[in-house]
């Protein structure tokens, strides 16, 4: 296929077979579903009825469905009441700007932001997604501040990415967000003059979703998460939830191996629970196995997906760089790092600027020193915490239970300065 196929795909609404209504039923109840389609007036004045644009790849069908009656009681689980719902209830009054139609990622996005955001919603908040990962997150006093902070953690994979933000726009976070080229943005609503600014992104989907103001209710609840299996076997479960919401909700370090107690020697100060608290409703979100790091409500490293766990240490540490050395480079001449290193290449910059880049940014640790290493299970051997420690950490929230915890706790005490960590009882897996 030649490429201009592909890219004609990529601007093609696909369109799909699947039925305007479904029914799924639970023994006795029965939950009807009806297919999201959006009525669009076009530039010629004739209106289109549409569905989702496509699937993950542009030749997959694909539909979205959302519950018009009947509810679960299924355990803990309990949907959202018909009617309150939040990406499968969004209409065509809600897409304030509809640029290119939304697809199947773009909604999968938006989503996951939310999952998120639910439990950022008391503070001013943004998330940046992109292909169902967090690349940065943020809390701020102002919305503008955590935008900004959220894309600098990174600002080449936010590329695209769908932010979403736990406040209205205003026009400060409306014009730093048109400086970039984002897929989607989704807030609870939009300050005057605001959607003018995005407009200059003709292509920028721009989505109101009022419920994002009543997240916080829904917090505990729990839906059915469905895996399809390739011989049209289903696998079900309960989705997970966050528990780890206070500082009360820590737990100490302490295990003991071979008839010895090992205790972590110093308790997090104020500011590093706070990071805690904050890093695990992020890694909430984090495809695992993963390990994030983050510094005074930000994210400074995100390693996502990987099958080990010292490997995806590693691999956050090396984004961290990364990133770092991007918005360093941008700071200070204004282009991404990326671009210089071609420039130096090609003889039309010095080499004494990327020189300086990468000093800087070794010198310092890509602002590593002082964040929080967040891993979404225990750490089987310290080795992993190692690979933080190295860097400068000062803080540890990890699940706890390995066998070995007494080796990540040895470690954390012999670290000069010493490391606080805390355990939390629970895993937070996302496959």
């Amino acid at each position: 296929m030649a490429a201009q196929d592909l890219k004609k795909m990529y601007t093609t609404i696909l369109g799909d077979h699947f039925p305007m209504e479904m029914t799924i039923s639970f023994g006795d109840q029965t939950l009807v579903y009806r297919k999201r389609t959006w009525k669009i007036t076009l530039e010629d004045g004739t209106v289109d009825e549409r569905g989702v644009r496509y699937g993950e790849n542009p030749d997959q069908e694909a539909a979205l469905y959302e519950l018009v009656n009947g509810n679960l009681v299924l355990g803990d689980c309990r949907f959202i009441e018909p009617g309150n719902g939040l990406v499968s209830a969004i209409s065509v009054e809600d897409m304030l700007q509809v640029g290119k139609h939304p697809g199947k990622i773009n909604l999968t996005d938006i989503d996951n932001g939310l999952n998120i955001i639910k439990y950022l919603v008391d503070k001013p908040a943004a998330v940046i997604l992109k292909h169902n990962n967090p690349c940065g997150a943020a809390l701020s006093d102002s919305l503008a501040d955590a935008y900004n902070k959220a894309n600098r953690a990174d600002r080449i994979a936010a590329f695209g990415g769908a932010v979403i933000l736990s406040r209205p726009v205003d026009r400060a976070t409306a014009e730093l967000m048109a400086k970039n080229y984002l897929e989607v943005v989704c807030a609870p609503e939009y300050e005057d003059g605001t959607l003018e600014i995005l407009a200059a992104r003709k292509n920028l989907r721009v989505i109101k979703m009022a419920g994002i103001d009543r997240l916080a209710d829904f917090e505990k609840f729990r839906f059915v998460d469905f895996k399809s299996l390739i011989d049209g076997g289903i696998i079900a479960q309960q989705s997970a939830v966050n528990s780890i919401r206070t500082p009360a909700d820590l737990k100490d370090a302490v295990t003991t191996y071979k008839g010895e107690e090992y205790r972590c020697d110093r308790q997090p100060a104020q500011a590093e629970i706070e990071d805690m608290l904050f890093g695990w409703a992020v890694e909430h979100g984090v495809t695992s196995n993963s390990v994030i790091y983050v510094k005074n409500g930000v994210t400074t490293g995100i390693g996502t997906g990987e099958q080990d766990r010292v490997g995806v240490a590693e691999i956050a540490v090396q984004k961290a760089y990364t990133k770092y050395a991007d918005i360093t480079c941008f700071d200070k001449f204004g282009i991404p790092y990326a671009d210089l290193a071609l420039a130096v290449e090609q003889g039309k910059r010095d080499k004494a600027e990327l020189e300086a880049i990468d000093r800087q940014t070794r010198e310092d640790r890509a602002g590593l020193p002082g964040s929080c290493m967040i891993s979404d299970a225990f750490f089987p051997y310290r080795d992993g915490a190692d690979v933080g420690i190295r860097q400068g950490i000062t803080s540890i929230l990890q699940a706890g239970g390995s066998m070995r915890d007494y080796e990540t706790i040895q470690a954390c005490n012999e670290a000069n300065p010493q490391v606080a960590m805390k355990f939390t009882g629970q895993r937070s897996f996302k496959h």
